[in-house]
């Protein structure tokens, strides 16, 4: 976390493969990232990341569903399985009876849980998560957070950035962002999961 202007987004770009460091080295499952070509990033990207925007990123023209199957058609799924797949993550995120729906007739926390489905689709290592709360009220904020919190304690690693400390909050790990520099790290234990509710009466 940090303020606006420190480089979060930046340092997520580069962990995503998106951006390239201008020094240091960039690990991800045991793989050094930073010397792959741009081929090899994207089979990266397409099979071990997940990324999820503030602005959703969902194709206005297609459904839920059909949102959450690209990334699967895209890595050569079959179209059966990609939305056997998709089905069933929708169905993981609360959103089974909205597959059809298109994203104008979703309220903002459910487009991101659609957004964050989609991030599942090719079972990725890691989700990188730009600001995900940042265009959602208090109430909707609360709902995807508790969804984080339930695919951590199911296995999934999460890099969250945010300027917001009620989202940091929720961590395990809290890194502080100043000027492009890491400048405080903070081991939480405890934090605040399971108690997201008490988020719910907060403005923003």
């Amino acid at each position: 976390m940090g303020p606006s202007g420190c480089g979060k987004s930046t340092l997520l770009h580069i962990l995503g493969g998106l951006d390239r460091p201008t020094g240091g080295e960039i690990h991800l499952a045991g793989r050094r990232i930073d010397r792959m070509g741009e081929r090899a990033l994207a089979r990266l990207r397409s099979d071990a990341i997940g990324f999820v925007f503030q602005a959703f990123h969902l194709m206005d023209e297609l459904t839920a569903v059909e949102n959450v199957e690209v990334p699967a058609l895209l890595a050569g799924r079959s179209a059966r399985a990609a939305r056997a797949h998709a089905t069933e993550l929708l169905d993981r995120v609360g959103l089974a009876g909205r597959a059809g729906f298109l994203p104008s007739a979703l309220s903002g926390g459910q487009r991101q849980r659609v957004a964050i489905a989609r991030a599942l689709s090719n079972r990725p290592r890691v989700i990188l998560a730009d600001e995900p709360t940042g265009n959602l009220d208090s109430a909707a904020t609360v709902e995807v957070l508790r969804l984080f919190d339930d695919l951590h304690q199911a296995g999934q690693t999460l890099v969250i950035v945010t300027h917001d400390a009620r989202i940091a909050a929720t961590a395990d790990r809290l890194i502080t962002m100043r000027d492009g520099t890491f400048v405080d790290q903070t081991i939480l234990t405890g934090g605040t999961h399971g108690d997201l509710g008490t988020l719910a009466g907060l403005d923003g």
